[in-house]
């Protein structure tokens, strides 16, 4: 086991480690200014010191300074306390040293990681970091890379789904023996793995003259059949069935159960009815962290399902949503990346310290989704989120590295296909120009910190534990203010550590009088209500809409006295936290912090509560 400790990794939310950070960086910075003096030793200085004297030069370095302090006191003013444990909101949080000294770094050396030739060391870097990402989900033949963030890889996910899935038609009517015998039905159940089988038996040749009459073409994108997501899908995955062209109208939602996990059931009926009218399944969704409630689908029942319908000739392509939650099948792996079985890993949780309260676990239900992620075909995991690294810095995975050849891209002018460089990234992503700073920023911290149960465990168990200590506050929080009886009710157990709750005056029954409540109350604790630097809790929310999420939080509004009718229209509006802090696992700081946070919430209170 190897010793590692979080909190060194940190600045600090009162900047304990703020003299270690800057030591480092300077350090970086002293090593890059002497690589510049140094290469090319016999070429003499362009900036002379005639030149740094002069009132021109002395002018602009003053206006650079006068502008690098604007900007210091916006920033400063302006900006949201993340570090602090009286923050729970966005996926927003400290994030950790490495990460921040590599993406620092990066930049200086400006790479371009859209091309090896720009981008020597970087990309080389961006490489490692898809092989990580590779391991972390349990694919041995697979590949992966940075992109801007989620929703671009959502929309990358949807692009390769979509290119793969039109090939075998477009095999028929350019290689037609390979398909010989299939009906088009036959054609577009086809496994992914297959298809990509007989992609890969092409010549160069023959396959850019398939890809030219695939869905790249733009036709019979319609006849690839729907895209199927839960009902807390992100918004991204609308916008990506709007670019790709498959239409938002071929997206359909599955409703979620009371914990906010898509019904099976209702996906397997929903499959079965597009059967019976030959509609074909273009592929599913599901989610590991899903943005509002962070909850885990069940990824294994999934898998079976697909395994089920597979017998029946009935195939598509197979997603996993994890741009929050992928960093968490960490906590499953061992240092050699297998996954650890279910009966030993109490064991190695606590071998690892990964819990500081024995008692804390992961479900079987959260392991067997987790598991189960190395069955699907692609996986977004996002670094800028559970990851712990600045924005921005998205990524994405495939189960198959040959599948990236379904949506590759040669321009000549940067991809020289007569030289063979030791990666090639920019080919095969959605993106051009991409910085080399984000890949030296996920590089350097997975080198601290495996995706396994020895480094990024550690991390993930630390934020799991703070929102399991959050829950249990809110779940008995009352207050009074001002001779009014305030009570806190969570909403669900967290899968991982998102905690959604709501306040309500004892004894009300009234819906829309909640919802203005938590409302009232996310507007005094969010910068909408003036500056938020010197406010003593800070928060998000959001909207349960009957539309969105059907009855699933029904019987939470029944539990807790609401009579109000539920019906269209309505809604439940929640207070939502994100509890990435990872201070706030240790019982003894966060017995401190409640203490605090029960106060904030009570002045908090005051002005909500005279609100009609």
């Amino acid at each position: 086991m190897e010793d590692i400790d979080v909190n060194a990794l940190l600045i600090g939310g009162k900047s304990e480690n703020g003299e270690l950070f800057k030591s480092l960086l300077g350090r970086l910075i002293d090593e890059h200014l002497g690589w510049r003096q140094n290469y090319m030793p016999q070429d003499r200085p362009l900036i002379s010191a005639d030149e740094q004297a002069s009132p021109a030069f002395q002018k602009t370095v003053q206006k650079l300074k006068d502008v690098m302090e604007e900007l210091s006191v916006r920033m400063r003013a302006d900006s949201v306390p993340w570090e602090s444990p009286r923050y729970w909101g966005h996926m927003n949080s400290e994030t950790l040293t490495p990460a921040l000294l590599g993406y620092y770094f990066g930049m200086l050396w400006n790479e371009n990681n859209v091309s090896y030739e720009g981008s020597p060391a970087t990309s080389l870097l961006e490489e490692e970091v898809g092989m990580d990402f590779a391991r972390l989900f349990s694919f041995p033949n697979g590949w992966g890379h940075i992109c801007a963030d989620g929703s671009i890889a959502n929309l990358e996910a949807l692009w390769y789904a979509r290119n793969v899935k039109s090939l075998p038609l477009a095999m028929k009517e350019v290689k037609p023996e390979l398909v010989a015998g299939k009906s088009d039905w036959e054609l577009l159940n086809m496994p992914t793995e297959e298809i990509i089988d007989l992609m890969s038996s092409l010549s160069e040749v023959d396959l850019d003259l398939v890809k030219r009459k695939s869905a790249r073409s733009g036709k019979r994108i319609e006849d690839l059949g729907k895209w199927i997501i839960p009902a807390t899908k992100h918004y991204s995955w609308l916008k990506a069935a709007d670019i790709t062209g498959v239409g938002m109208d071929n997206v359909i939602m599955i409703p979620v159960d009371e914990h906010y996990r898509m019904k099976i059931d209702d996906l397997e009926k929903t499959i079965e009815d597009l059967a019976t009218q030959k509609i074909p399944v273009l592929g599913v969704v599901g989610v590991v962290g899903t943005t509002e409630e962070g909850a885990i689908d069940h990824i294994d029942k999934i898998c079976a399902l697909r395994k089920s319908f597979a017998k029946k000739g009935i195939n598509f392509y197979l997603h996993a949503d994890c741009a929050y939650g992928g960093y968490a099948r960490s906590i499953i792996l061992d240092s050699n990346y297998d996954v650890i079985p279910y009966a030993d890993l109490e064991h190695e949780l606590r071998q690892n310290n990964v819990f500081q309260d024995p008692s804390n676990t992961i479900s079987r239900d959260d392991y067997e989704a987790l598991k189960a992620l190395e069955d699907v075909d692609s996986v977004t995991v996002d670094p800028h989120k559970m990851g712990y690294v600045p924005y921005t810095a998205g990524g994405i995975a495939i189960k198959d590295v040959r599948m990236r050849n379904a949506i590759s891209y040669f321009a000549s002018y940067v991809f020289d296909k007569t030289i063979d460089p030791p990666v090639q990234i920019g080919p095969y992503i959605l993106e051009g120009s991409k910085a080399g700073a984000a890949a030296a920023a996920v590089w350097a911290t997975h080198r601290v910190l495996p995706v396994n149960i020895t480094g990024y465990g550690r991390v993930i168990g630390r934020s799991i534990e703070g929102a399991r200590n959050f829950y249990k506050f809110m779940s008995e929080l009352e207050v009074e203010v001002e001779g009014t009886k305030v009570e806190a009710h969570t909403i669900y157990y967290p899968d991982f550590n998102m905690v959604d709750w709501v306040f309500n005056v004892e004894g009300n029954k009234d819906l829309d009088a909640m919802n203005r409540l938590n409302q009232n109350f996310f507007i005094q604790s969010s910068i909408y209500s003036g500056m938020d630097y010197l406010k003593p809790i800070l928060t998000s929310h959001t909207d349960f809409t009957r539309e969105e999420y059907g009855d699933s939080c029904l019987g939470f509004i029944r539990q807790i006295g609401i009579t109000s009718p539920w019906e269209e229209g309505s809604h439940l509006t929640t207070l939502r936290a994100s509890a990435m802090n990872l201070m706030m696992y240790d019982a003894k700081d966060f017995a401190a912090y409640k203490v605090k946070l029960t106060e904030a919430i009570k002045e908090v209170l005051k002005p909500c509560l005279n609100t009609k």
